[in-house]
């Protein structure tokens, strides 16, 4: 067997590289796909159809029972089953096929979808990275296992179609379908490496909520100079009640949200932060504390968009009404529910003007953190090392969040979970101009197809 294994390393890693242009344009296909979750946006036939090509890719590797999930939230989550050799454990690989918007696309360089190689040698294009990549990053290290003499465990592949919009299609699918995804060990592919080459899993995430807020004070909008001054306006009083989330140093300010926790595992210098996230010469970060524990270890709150008159165009009027879509990021230890009570608590009682307050929660998921002293992660740091050219694995935190993963803790308590992906700083998920680095699509899908022998080896 140490033989195998000995052999199986490089049989892998050149299998990979063989198989990667065939990659990038399976990767382009999927990309070209408009599939973000909300009818509003895009047409839900988009959805549709990167589910069905996630479903053709999965009967093509001889994947059994595939099936198309209609989820409770109206999305669709994609399913297949591989059996392995009698005896052999069973692992779940998950991703997501759905996207972010692609927000402003005239500020992309390339169309949002259509994957191009740019001179930096990255792949450009909505979901790239985040999460589309992460399915290819599995069908890559089971077609390498395929071409290196078999994959030695059972595999059960779970794409979701709702992963973006918080809105617990697949958590709720599971509950009422407990062993549908039963797995001895689940890998998440829908995080990253702390930065480019260095190979990392990530160990917690926080959760979250969404909710609309509504302020309303007028029965229509007025003459700002006929009522301005004493009619009240009801941006300025969202303006208002939103700048109460946060103190004078940027920290959280509702009560009993504040926090001084700190992060275990990696440290992220400040001036790295700074680069990776883009930040202007001389502005200051908010908060206090290490980056890292502002990041993964506490909670904190941003204002996602406001609804209001644009600049352009706007009337010299007093608005009557105004709304805003506010997350909150929650740190593990504390859960949805509470922390969601403490966040309406505060909303009703700093609203300004006795103001009419509205509002609805649109999206959560639960906070998660990982046994690292697993078999398991022995087994993902004896591969990356080897796919890392004998760069150690680091653990580390993540401030996104992955609603599932409580829910299949929940639902299978003895199962591992290792969480791994392509999101790296410079991938700019959630961003214009998403890309992916092509190297780390290599690099972890041989990390993830030795991961599968040698967790199947110690099993």
């Amino acid at each position: 067997m140490n033989q195998s294994r000995t052999d199986a390393g490089p049989g892998i890693a050149a299998a990979v590289s063989a198989m990667m242009p065939e990659a990038r344009g399976e990767l382009a296909e999927l990309v070209a796909f408009r599939s973000v979750a909300d009818p509003v946006q895009f047409p839900k036939s988009e959805c549709d159809a990167a589910a069905e090509w996630v479903a053709d890719a999965l009967r093509a590797e001889g994947f059994e029972d595939v099936a198309l999930l209609d989820t409770p939230d109206g999305t669709t989550s994609v399913y297949g089953h591989l059996p392995g050799p009698e005896g052999a454990p069973t692992v779940l690989l998950y991703a997501h096929y759905d996207v972010q918007p692609p927000l402003a696309e005239d500020e992309w360089l390339p169309p949002p979808f259509e994957l191009t190689e740019r001179a930096d040698g990255r792949w450009y294009g909505r979901g790239a990275a985040d999460c589309k990549g992460g399915v290819l990053m599995h069908l890559l290290a089971l077609r390498a296992l395929k071409a290196s003499g078999g994959v030695p465990v059972g595999v059960k592949v779970i794409a979701e179609g709702s992963e973006e919009q918080g809105t617990g299609g697949l958590e709720r699918y599971a509950e009422a379908h407990p062993e549908l995804l039963a797995a001895d060990t689940i890998v998440i592919g829908d995080a990253g490496n702390f930065r480019v080459g260095l190979p990392t899993v990530t160990a917690t995430l926080r959760g979250m909520v969404l909710v609309r807020v509504g302020v309303e004070t007028l029965q229509g909008n007025l003459h700002s100079g006929q009522f301005g001054g004493a009619a009240p306006d009801a941006l300025a009083a969202l303006v208002r009640l939103l700048d109460s989330l946060r103190d004078e140093h940027g920290d959280v300010a509702v009560e009993e949200l504040r926090s001084e926790a700190t992060a275990e595992g990696l440290r992220y210098d400040e001036e790295q932060f700074r680069s990776d996230a883009g930040v202007l010469d001389g502005v200051e970060l908010p908060g206090t504390g290490g980056v890292a524990d502002r990041l993964w270890a506490r909670n904190s709150v941003t204002v996602l968009g406001i609804d209001c008159p644009p600049v352009v165009g706007a009337t010299a009027s007093v608005q009557a009404s105004a709304r805003a879509l506010v997350s909150l990021r929650i740190a593990p230890g504390l859960d949805v529910d509470t922390a969601l009570g403490r966040l309406l608590r505060h909303l009703e009682t700093h609203v300004p003007w006795q103001a009419r307050l509205t509002t609805e929660v649109v999206g959560r998921g639960e906070p998660f953190s990982a046994d690292t002293a697993s078999p398991a992660y022995r087994a993902m740091a004896e591969a990356m090392r080897e796919a890392y050219d004998g760069t150690e694995m680091q653990v580390a935190g993540q401030g996104g969040s992955i609603p599932l993963c409580n829910t299949l803790a929940s639902l299978y308590p003895q199962a591992e979970i290792l969480l791994i992906g392509l999101s790296e700083p410079e991938a700019h998920i959630h961003a214009v101009n998403e890309s992916v680095d092509p190297g780390e699509l290599e690099r972890l899908s041989v990390a993830e197809a030795r991961f599968l022998q040698r967790y199947a080896e110690r099993s």
